[in-house]
């Protein structure tokens, strides 16, 4: 289980467009206050559908060769595709002109409300419900299961903290950094979505093609 989640926290922590959409908001009147909605929203979404999954599961682990347990499999191995898919297309995109998204243009004037709901619908999803899978198909009873799951969601929203803390407590400084990393960004956004999806979505088709292979 730690080594699935890992791998999916650090793809959804290195996702280009929440650190590009969060450095936007830090960059604006009420900042850091907007900023926070936007960080708490996106790890309220992780510790929800984490706590959800959990209770479903009671926290045992789904029957080896059942038909939930192979039906959770396929599930995770279809998302997988889904993340190959989106590398595939967005490196078929790759030199194209982007249109900036509408939201933008009401960054100065975004209420907290907004920049919560922006968190929301800014979360990658597919990974987000691959973490899902892991959970639902692993053991979560004990100390350490809960310490992963913790684990888990501090790693997926790590470069959002850190981003939002790094403004609070040294404000001129972030700004220059941050500026830097957003034009970084702006010009490796597409090259980043292809590498991650990419890299996430074959270790998903291939963890469930080997599970599936060998349940017996």
């Amino acid at each position: 289980m730690l080594l699935d989640l890992t791998i999916i926290g650090l793809a959804v922590t290195l996702e280009p467009f929440p650190v590009t959409a969060l450095i936007l908001l830090l960059s604006t009147k009420r900042g850091t206050r907007v900023g926070l909605a936007f960080v708490l929203s996106w790890m309220a979404c992780l510790v929800v559908v984490v706590a959800v999954t959990v209770v479903i599961s009671g926290g045992e682990p789904l029957t080896k060769s059942s038909a939930p347990s192979t039906a959770a499999l396929i599930v995770k191995l279809l998302l997988g595709v889904v993340l190959v898919g989106i590398a595939v297309r967005q490196r078929r995109r790759m030199g194209r002109p982007h249109a900036p998204p509408t939201w933008m243009a009401r960054l100065d004037n975004m209420s907290y409300a907004s920049a919560a709901l922006l968190g929301f619908f800014l979360q990658p999803w597919s990974l987000v419900a691959a973490g899902a899978m892991v959970v639902l198909t692993s053991s979560v009873g004990g100390f350490w299961e809960y310490l992963a799951l913790v684990y888990f969601c501090l790693l997926s929203t790590a470069t959002l903290l850190a981003a939002e803390l790094y403004m609070v407590f040294r404000p001129e400084a972030a700004k220059e950094t941050l500026g830097r990393l957003r034009s970084w960004l702006d010009t490796h956004r597409d090259q980043g979505i292809v590498l991650i999806s990419l890299i996430a979505g074959l270790y998903l088709m291939a963890s469930s093609l080997y599970l599936l292979a060998t349940a017996s």
